[in-house]
């Protein structure tokens, strides 16, 4: 029997154009509940609009329709329909009390949309709604280098203000998020099983062995990352489309992996940038540099041992070196695909060390090449093509 596979295929859109309906609604409904108990009022939320996003969370924006609060015009509501799984992180406990510890802060050290009400039982945020800017991604798939190079130094000074002024804060955090039953620690234990099987996955996949050296600098810098001393608020997804490019700088958007660790990990970022994106793109030369700078001249009120440089670098290349390490094990592992990124990652990371570990990094990078290539070259974002 032959089946008419356009008729299915426009069913099944029906059908899914019905369930976001439904979820908006549910949203919209949430929203004006837990608006209604925050300020004693009934408040009106029109003309619903989906907004796109990957996590669990619905969002959808939409107009007050009256008001006597002074609240904005439009607003952003966040509805997590769905509780985690028990001992699980629990993205909207995450990020309820991330935007919870922002609000707190006066208005020029936010670095996200302001918290306007949130309700633990019905797992719904709603927040200050940004508008329509362009996010970083726009400007980096655009075709304007300069806007996108200065879109990328906001962006790095963004995340260093929110290190400086989150810094040393972690026990509010940890207490907030006791109160919505989230489980406070959860530290990635990622890079420890990387930091294990990679060396065994290099040795079998591409023939590089991993020379006891290169094995103790690596073991060194996963217990240097456990260090105290930087620990600060990070995003954890650092993705380009989860910011917001406004005439106040760069604002963060989603906090549903939000907690407090070494800031120095987002930090490696700005080396290894966009790392968790599915499709990472290269930065022209100098562009990590001047990000760093960025970054490092916002931190060092709070850290002013990392105004050396040769510390701040010790620092990175620690960083740096459990980021490639971490994707590189993903791909090896069958989690990942990224070969033109981890060659190049490899060879930025054989500039940055020196020695054994540089000279590692480079036969990695050629090893990977030959497996997946040849000549791989991770391009660079079109706005800087």
């Amino acid at each position: 029997m032959t089946v008419d596979t356009s008729e299915e295929g426009t069913a099944a859109e029906g059908a899914a154009g019905m369930a976001a309906t439904t979820l908006a609604a549910q949203a919209v409904e949430a929203g004006e509940a837990v608006l209604a108990h925050r300020f004693g009022s009934s408040i009106d939320l029109v003309e619903p609009e989906v907004l796109p996003g990957s996590g669990p969370a619905t969002v959808v924006r939409a107009r007050i329709a009256t008001s006597p609060f002074g609240l904005p015009r439009t607003l952003v509501i966040k509805h997590y329909p769905e509780p985690a799984p028990k001992g699980a992180p629990d993205p909207f406990a995450q990020e309820a009390v991330s935007y919870q510890l922002f609000t707190a802060l006066p208005p020029e050290d936010r670095m996200c949309p302001e918290l306007l009400a949130h309700d633990g039982p019905r797992r719904v945020l709603v927040i200050d709604d940004l508008g329509r800017a362009p996010t970083l991604q726009d400007k980096l798939r655009g075709g304007d280098a300069r806007a996108a190079e200065r879109s990328l130094l906001s962006w790095a000074r963004s995340l260093g203000r929110m290190h400086a002024t989150t810094a040393g804060r972690e026990a509010d955090f940890d207490a907030l998020l006791r109160r919505l039953g989230g489980p406070v620690k959860h530290e990635d234990s990622t890079p420890v099983t990387a930091c294990e099987q990679l060396p065994g996955l290099l040795a079998e996949q591409v023939g590089v062995s991993t020379p006891d050296a290169v094995r103790e600098f690596a073991a060194g810098a996963l217990k240097r990352a456990k260090s105290l001393l930087y620990r600060a608020f990070s995003p954890v997804d650092l993705s380009p489309d989860n910011n917001l490019v406004t005439s106040g700088g760069v604002r963060f958007l989603d906090f549903e992996r939000g907690r407090v660790r070494n800031a120095l990990i987002d930090a490696a970022h700005l080396r290894v940038p966009f790392a968790s994106c599915a499709e990472p793109r290269a930065l022209p030369a100098g562009m990590s540099e001047a990000m760093v700078a960025a970054w490092s001249a916002e931190v060092t009120q709070v850290w002013p041992g990392l105004a050396d440089n040769e510390v701040l670098s010790a620092h990175l290349l620690d960083h740096q070196l459990l980021l490639v390490w971490v994707n590189t094990w993903s791909a090896l592992s069958g989690t990942g695909d990224k070969p033109a990124a981890l060659v190049t990652w490899w060879h930025n990371l054989e500039a940055a060390a020196s020695g054994e570990l540089a000279a590692y990094a480079g036969r990695v990078a050629e090893a990977l090449d030959a497996r997946f290539g040849p000549a791989l070259e991770l391009p660079l974002y079109p706005a800087f093509r």
